[in-house]
């Protein structure tokens, strides 16, 4: 019998890229010989991360909708149409036995050419909400693996399957490693740290909370690691200086995440579903502040989904510049508070994500093959 093969599909975050990633990482585990396309958007950052972790990807002209702007837009309905041509013929190149969408531009073109074919394919919806692409697709779908409860008021019961979102092992690994994190980043291990971290491209909010109340952190003798971003890491060193204080690391981006996270007593992130996954691992006590500049506000919704369990505290957007930095001191000494946020986001933690789905994504190339 031949090697199976696999279309992955999407990106255009780390969100995406990084579960889609683990995906293919598993599916090698299972089968090495196991031949894995990946289906992109053009001049999108999975173009990149995706021949870096070693697979071959074909990028699709396809964008998103611009808000704001009709002009951008009237392109959109003739991108849409040359991708599903372009996908078409990718699967009939490649022929393979199933195709998983992992969300993103690319995802939809391709899922859609894949149902015009009757090629299975598995959905991974990340998000507590599912978009509207993704429950259109979702009604043909073989199976949709899913990361929340309460998933069936938007796919089929019988198709869903709760697997957790894929997280990268070497991030969520940081036992045992308050020290060696401490030390890399040039920090008092017996001192509280507070990590904050927007993602490889920032969150203006999360820097504005944190640049407006440092006296305040200062003043209780705390210590912060600053994840900025790219796109205001240059401002802030400007205006403060790369080595402000000693308590203080301002970072544009983070290599070692693991031990980032093991340094930290309290984080505070955005509410991404990747970044959600691995904080439900890292079983630490955390501040999400979702931003409110993504399709159909997932993030709040994703957000929800912990705080309504006790699992995390929310603070909205627009209230984070006068409260954020006030709840993250008040929650670095309330030790019981911690250890129930603690437990509470370790239960929704589900580590064989990638494993689960990999099992998935070959039962369904061996109904194909029978």
């Amino acid at each position: 019998m031949r090697s199976t093969r696999v279309i992955i599909s999407g990106g255009g975050t780390g969100g995406h890229i990084f579960p889609a990633i683990a995906i293919a990482n598993a599916l090698k585990r299972r089968e090495p010989t196991c031949e894995i396309l990946f289906v992109g958007a053009t001049g999108r950052m999975e173009m990149e991360k995706v021949p870096a972790a070693g697979y071959q990807i074909v990028g699709l002209n396809i964008s998103g909708i611009q808000r704001g702007s009709i002009v951008k837009n009237l392109a959109l309905p003739f991108k849409v149409l040359s991708s599903v041509r372009k996908a078409s013929a990718l699967i009939s190149q490649f022929r393979p036995d199933v195709v998983v969408g992992v969300g993103g531009y690319a995802s939809g073109p391709l899922l859609y050419a894949a149902s015009l074919k009757n090629i299975p394919y598995l959905i991974q919806e990340q998000n507590s909400y599912a978009g509207i692409t993704n429950k259109w697709l979702g009604k043909k779908a073989a199976k949709i693996c899913v990361a929340f409860d309460n998933m069936d008021q938007f796919f089929p019961a019988d198709r869903i399957l709760k697997t957790g979102n894929p997280v990268r092992k070497d991030v969520v690994e940081v036992e045992n490693k308050h020290f060696a994190g401490a030390e890399l980043l040039k920090l008092d291990p017996l001192k509280k740290t507070i990590l904050i971290t927007g993602g490889s491209l920032g969150a203006g909010t999360l820097n504005k909370s944190i640049e407006k109340h440092l006296d305040s952190i200062l003043a209780q003798d705390v210590q912060v690691v600053w994840q900025t971003g790219k796109y205001y890491y240059q401002g802030i060193v400007d205006r403060l200086g790369v080595d402000y204080h000693p308590n203080v690391r301002i970072l544009e981006f983070l290599h070692r995440m693991d031990l980032a996270y093991a340094a930290a007593d309290v984080i505070i992130s955005r509410a991404g579903a990747g970044t959600i996954a691995e904080l439900c691992l890292i079983k630490k006590p955390v501040i999400l502040v979702p931003s409110p500049n993504v399709a159909e506000d997932h993030q709040t919704k994703n957000a929800l989904a912990l705080a309504k369990n006790d699992a995390a505290l929310m603070i909205a957007d627009r209230s984070a510049e006068d409260t954020l930095v006030e709840s993250a001191l008040n929650l670095l000494k309330d030790t019981a508070r911690c250890e129930t946020l603690s437990a509470n986001i370790g239960k929704m933690g589900l580590p064989q994500a990638d494993e689960l789905i990999a099992t998935e994504v070959f039962n369904l190339a061996d109904k194909v093959r029978i």
